[in-house]
């Protein structure tokens, strides 16, 4: 008895120390990694035809595979995927998925979640597939097939025609740069690319509606101001997030939720974040009134400024820097659409008394006027004709980029190392 007392107690100590030792390593594996986001499409829920736009997606999918092209901000020496179903009701089944570098020409590689080549997506959660050892630079485009063995249903997705992907029948991840299937826009599942920078950098998200997603600019070409924000910190190993979806709004749900309920999942929670910059509101004082929202009551200035202190609040409790954008002009917008209603003379009195309130509150950490960059001086409630893009709400693809141009640098890139060979190679 004694003896088998004794050999349990040296085998209890044999597995505490080797408990110890493997969470000391593990401890230190961790500590040397340097996670941050480096490419991010927010998930919203689908919505029925009831709604005034049309989802564009499929309700569901059945044995078949996606393929969609994804391009990064930061680069990094292995790279991890996330996938999500936050809004489904049902588990969402992953059979397999590849990644590669199209413009390298090389075979793609099987990802694994948790050491299998699949993995069940619970109703609500995301998983995150195991480091992969595939280097990538900055501004890299790569290419992602998902294979869905089962039937599932879109209930989480991301909505837009400024990306699309092909979807095809069977398995289709042994031949991913292949073409042809049918074209759906948006995203379906894949909400985020990770890299593991070699030394410790961060990323800047980008929280906003259709103008940060976007909408208005090249489908396919990455000429988001976003885009082109992460172009001009890519010399920095600085990475960025698009948290934009098209209809969000700061105080209220639209096609996605309010900026304060979806807060944690697509700013705080995402590794390396160190800033925000939000540009949320338009929405909020547009729909009203509209086809998009018929029934709903006016907007107030109190509703949207006490949505981004507490915004606000919440990022500062977090080490999160928030840079706040003013809203541009928007007279004419959606006009001869079935959307016309957007703008009207009170909508517009109250966005001009809500971008001099973020110029002036004094509650951000900086402030990007898009208001004045954007507006046409001979008629400072419409965007300028060279900078929109047709239909007086959203810029075009030089708005855009003049948007990116426009943001200062200075606290996005603080105590951030430029890399000499980044820079050079984007002169």
């Amino acid at each position: 008895m004694v003896n088998t007392l004794g050999s349990i107690a040296s085998l209890s100590l044999a597995m505490a120390l080797g408990t110890e030792a493997l969470a000391a390593t593990f401890d230190r594996e961790s500590k040397d990694q340097h996670w941050i986001t480096s490419w991010y499409a927010a998930p919203q829920p689908s919505w029925d035809a009831a709604f005034v736009l049309p989802a564009n997606v499929p309700a569901y999918l059945n044995n078949q595979s996606l393929r969609e092209n994804v391009r990064l901000s930061a680069g990094g020496k292995r790279i991890r995927l996330v996938f999500s179903n936050r809004y489904g009701k049902e588990p969402v089944l992953i059979g397999e998925v590849r990644i590669g570098l199209p413009d390298k020409g090389r075979p793609c590689q099987r990802l694994s979640f948790s050491g299998q080549p699949g993995i069940s997506i619970l109703p609500g959660a995301t998983v995150t597939s195991d480091p992969l050892p595939l280097p990538v630079e900055p501004l890299a485009d790569v290419s992602v097939t998902t294979y869905l063995p089962s039937r599932t249903p879109i209930a989480s997705f991301h909505w837009g025609n400024q990306q699309t992907m092909q979807v095809t029948a069977g398995r289709a991840t042994e031949a991913p740069y292949a073409k042809g299937g049918d074209r759906v826009e948006g995203r379906l599942f894949l909400s985020a690319v990770m890299v593991e920078a070699a030394e410790k950098r961060r990323t800047v998200v980008a929280l906003g509606d259709s103008i940060t997603d976007g909408n208005g600019s090249t489908p396919d070409a990455n000429r988001r101001w976003p885009d082109y924000l992460a172009k001009r910190l890519a010399p920095y190993g600085v990475g960025v997030a698009n948290a934009g979806i098209s209809g969000a709004r700061l105080v209220s749900d639209g096609m996605g939720q309010n900026a304060l309920a979806r807060l944690e999942h697509d700013v705080l929670s995402q590794p390396g974040v160190s800033d925000v910059v939000v540009l949320l509101g338009i929405n909020d004082i547009g729909w009203p009134g509209s086809p998009f929202a018929p029934n709903e009551a006016p907007m107030t200035l109190d509703r949207l400024t006490a949505a981004y202190r507490q915004l606000v609040s919440a990022a500062h409790v977090r080490g999160v820097r928030v840079t706040a954008a003013t809203l541009p002009p928007f007279e004419r917008a959606l006009e001869g659409t079935p959307f016309a209603g957007h703008y009207s003379h009170d909508k517009e009195q109250l966005r001009k008394r809500f971008n001099e309130w973020i110029r002036t509150a004094g509650v951000f950490d900086a402030v990007i006027d898009f208001d004045a960059l954007l507006r046409d001086p001979a008629n400072p409630r419409r965007i300028r004709k060279d900078f929109d893009s047709g239909d007086h709400l959203h810029p075009g693809d030089e708005g855009y980029r003049a948007m990116a141009e426009a943001i200062d640098l200075t606290s996005l890139t603080k105590s951030a190392k430029p890399i000499p060979s980044v820079r050079k190679a984007l002169k």
